[in-house]
């Protein structure tokens, strides 16, 4: 098994070119742990140089809103009443960490996104 570490841009690109060819590797196959070696390798060096953020609060609430088809209504036993939603909504009331651990229980949103300080907003 030959494998070198990825350092630049052009080794990413050719490990995911090999990486696409031993796709249909079997597990415990000299293929399958060069896979499994080279995913490895790969996701190293994206979590290094692409890291994923997670999005803004409010936002994640949003998205999971439209996702499903919530309403405002909907989000009153997570939030308080509908005021309180619109406050949280239009950036004008912060999370309470109770708020917090309801919307990660109820709607799955990740507590890393939650507990971020919401970006500057300027209302449109």
């Amino acid at each position: 098994m030959d494998i070198k570490p990825i350092k630049t841009d052009a080794d990413y690109r050719a490990a995911l070119k090999e990486i696409e060819s031993l796709m249909m590797a079997g597990p415990d196959t000299p293929e399958g742990e060069k896979l499994d070696v080279l995913v490895t390798l790969l996701e190293a060096y994206e979590n290094k140089h692409y890291p994923l953020d997670f999005p803004d609060p409010v936002e994640a609430i949003k998205f999971e809103m439209e996702q499903k088809g919530l309403t405002v209504k909907d989000l009153e036993p997570m939030i308080g009443k509908s005021n309180r939603v619109y406050e949280i909504l239009n950036y004008k009331r912060s999370l309470t960490l109770k708020m917090i651990w309801k919307l990660n229980q109820e709607l799955g949103i990740p507590a890393e996104s939650l507990i971020k300080p919401p970006q500057a907003h300027s209302p449109a």
